[in-house]
């Protein structure tokens, strides 16, 4: 990161160029690739009223240039209103930039739980065998019965002559057959 610090109509002291330094310093927090900060101090007087202009240039690569100018009555005031604005446009940059690529807690969450099912299933794995439909015409209740008892199946699921899915199954008591 390049930084200038130029004086019009002011002289430039040790102490106002370690306090600019310093406060540009900080801008380092946001991890933003900063190209170069320019610091102009103009000194003005009108009426017989010394103010202070301060502006701020700010070069950030993949963002246009920053431009911040504040004028008081006190240097060190001008500098320190001047950084927090500054700070204020590069924590919105950064905040935008971080959250955009960022993962949504719902995301991690739904991740989480897909992780859980899947590891529960993965136990009954051997245990459950997929079978597809024999048929998928509808056919009558009184034959789904007749299947029922002549083969050794617990139930059957079919579709009645009403398009509904049915479940016929062998109860507990011996001949009894249940129908949901």
């Amino acid at each position: 990161m390049n930084t200038s610090i130029v004086g019009r109509h002011i002289e430039l002291t040790e102490p106002i160029k370690d306090y600019i330094n310093s406060s540009v310093e900080i801008f380092k927090k946001y991890n933003l690739d900063i190209i170069s900060v320019n610091s102009i101090i103009a000194q003005d007087e009108k009426n017989g009223k010394k103010a202070f202009t301060f502006e701020f240039t700010i070069n950030v690569a993949h963002l246009d240039t920053i431009v911040v100018k504040q004028k008081d009555k006190d240097l060190y005031s001008a500098v320190d209103i001047a950084v927090d604005r500054v700070n204020k446009v590069l924590r919105r940059h950064h905040d935008k930039i971080t959250t955009h690529k960022a993962t949504k807690l719902t995301e991690v969450e739904a991740a989480a739980v897909e992780d859980q099912i899947a590891i529960e299933l993965e136990k009954f794995e051997n245990e459950i065998i997929p079978v597809k439909l024999a048929s998928y015409k509808p056919i009558d209740i009184e034959e789904a019965l007749e299947t029922l008892k002549a083969g050794e199946d617990l139930f059957k699921v079919f579709y009645d002559k009403d398009d509904n899915l049915r479940v016929l199954y062998k109860t507990k008591v011996e001949g009894k057959f249940g129908l949901y």
